[in-house]
């Protein structure tokens, strides 16, 4: 016999599974899916020091790596106004300014010739030590790791490496749009004087001495101030026994509550305008202050931010970018934050041409969660996308316990998680309709950044038009 052709097999096949074939759906309304499998997060083992600390562990055998990361309650939020920049040196110099034992340099040879790293970075009001080691080093790395937490050298020439590169960052803040639309969207919305908006600049970088920078270690980093998260293949015993050899004589600090961040009590009004002349578009926010995650409403909050603004479906990409065509990027919703109101905005970037084409939609879109309540359909595919997602934003023991550790720095519970994805599958539809409320078209602040002419309509069409002053002022000994 001869052997059949490849589109006779094909034919053949197609005709012995009819029923699969019908079965088929013709839309993607008409998909199905089944139940989401149970989801356990794992909680992490909690243990405090005599001296304050607070260790998490959360072993993984899958791989020989240990991972840690230590946040400490010290960040840019709190540097004094006019050494603005303190804490980011500061954090700077603690990694590369080396040991009593070790010089920077040496502490780099270190950690390569073991395949290891240690970090540091800062953040708001948290500043974030990590490490990462071979299971057979993690000892030595985490001996070396309090050492630079605990006992750094502050090199003053590493401090002025440190000064060039965070005065190259200044020099370059005004180059990217968004980075100033953002920034100047804090400023407006928290206040200019705020610690949530406060930038560096020329001036407050060269005001810092390695005194200062001494000052701040002894009065910023102390056990009772940090929590350290351990992951990865370790038994539980010996690790506990290494922290307490590492960091176990640490004597606590003063007692040191948090202050709360001050922010503006009057909601901003009208348009506030930074100009920019070497771009061809106008890059815009519309915003007001936001909510805390502790907010009864922050789960109704999530699925109206799905279904608003956080997917190729959500309304603000259907009708802002394909319908009307008036964006190159859209995005916004209810703004949150562990312990201040986040910032509630809308934003795009849009023709200089049609800065007011935007602005009218990103109005129209926002009033239209009141006016057109989100459907039943709407708001359950939302939750379902949100909940398809949360595992995969928790695959791996070293996430979760990055966020366990945010919740341990807030002072949130640490079931939050779980609360979380309950939360979320319990939210009715009218909850998240209400939750619109916390969109208010009418108390937005506008924020444009681009060039001063060839827009569709005056800036001045939505209120009165305050100029932002963006300039790179030279600081006071006439360089830059």
């Amino acid at each position: 016999m001869r052997p059949l052709t490849p589109l006779a097999l094909l034919v053949a096949a197609s005709l012995l599974v009819p029923c699969a074939a019908r079965a088929q759906a013709a839309r993607t309304s008409d998909l199905r899916y089944p139940p989401l499998p149970k989801f356990d997060i794992p909680v992490p083992e909690r243990v405090v020091l005599d001296n304050g600390m607070v260790v998490l562990l959360l072993p993984d055998h899958e791989l020989p790596l240990v991972e840690a990361t230590a946040l400490v309650h010290a960040g840019p939020r709190y540097d004094p106004a006019a050494k603005a920049g303190l804490g980011s040196l500061a954090a700077e110099v603690m990694r590369t300014g080396g040991t009593p034992s070790k010089s920077g340099d040496e502490v780099d040879d270190f950690l390569e010739s073991h395949a290891a790293s240690i970090e540091l970075e800062v953040d708001d009001d948290v500043t974030r030590a990590s490490l990462s080691a071979l299971k057979a080093d993690f000892a030595d790395v985490l001996r070396l790791f309090a050492d630079v937490l605990r006992r750094p050298a502050l090199d003053g020439e590493k401090l002025e490496v440190a000064r060039s590169q965070e005065l190259a960052n200044v020099a370059r803040r005004n180059e990217d749009p968004f980075g100033i639309l953002f920034r100047e969207t804090g400023k407006v919305l928290y206040g200019a004087d705020s610690p949530l908006a406060r930038t560096p600049t020329y001036a407050t970088l060269r005001a810092v001495t390695r005194d200062d920078l001494v000052a701040w270690h002894r009065a910023s980093v102390h056990p009772d101030r940090v929590v350290l998260g351990i992951s990865g293949d370790f038994q539980r015993d010996e690790a506990l026994a290494l922290v307490r050899a590492a960091f176990g004589d640490w004597t606590r600090g003063p007692e040191w509550k948090p202050p709360a961040p001050a922010i503006r009590s009057d909601a901003p009004r009208g348009v506030f305008f930074a100009r920019k002349d070497d771009v061809t578009q106008s890059y815009v926010t519309l915003g007001h202050l936001g909510l805390r995650r502790d907010d009864p409403d922050y789960y109704a909050v999530d699925i109206l931010n799905q279904l608003f603004a956080n997917s190729f479906a959500s309304r603000l990409l259907v009708e802002v970018r394909t319908k009307k065509g008036l964006a190159y990027a859209v995005f916004g919703g209810v703004g949150t934050a562990w312990d201040h109101p986040g910032q509630s905005t809308v934003s795009l970037s849009t023709k200089t041409e049609t800065t007011g084409a935007g602005i009218d939609a990103l109005l129209v879109e926002t009033r239209g969660l009141g006016s057109r309540p989100p459907t039943a359909e709407e708001i359950e595919d939302a939750r379902q996308a949100i909940l398809a997602s949360f595992v995969f934003r928790f695959d791996s023991t070293a996430r979760v316990l990055n966020r366990q550790l945010l919740l341990e720095h807030y002072g949130y519970p640490r079931d939050w998680l779980t609360r979380y994805r309950e939360g979320i599958e319990k939210t009715t539809p009218d909850a998240v309709r209400r939750a619109a409320r916390h969109l208010r078209a009418d108390d937005f602040a506008i924020v444009v950044v681009g060039p001063a002419t060839g827009t569709d309509k005056p800036l001045s069409s939505y209120g009165k038009v305050t100029p932002l002053d963006i300039s790179l002022p030279e600081d006071e000994t006439g360089g830059q």
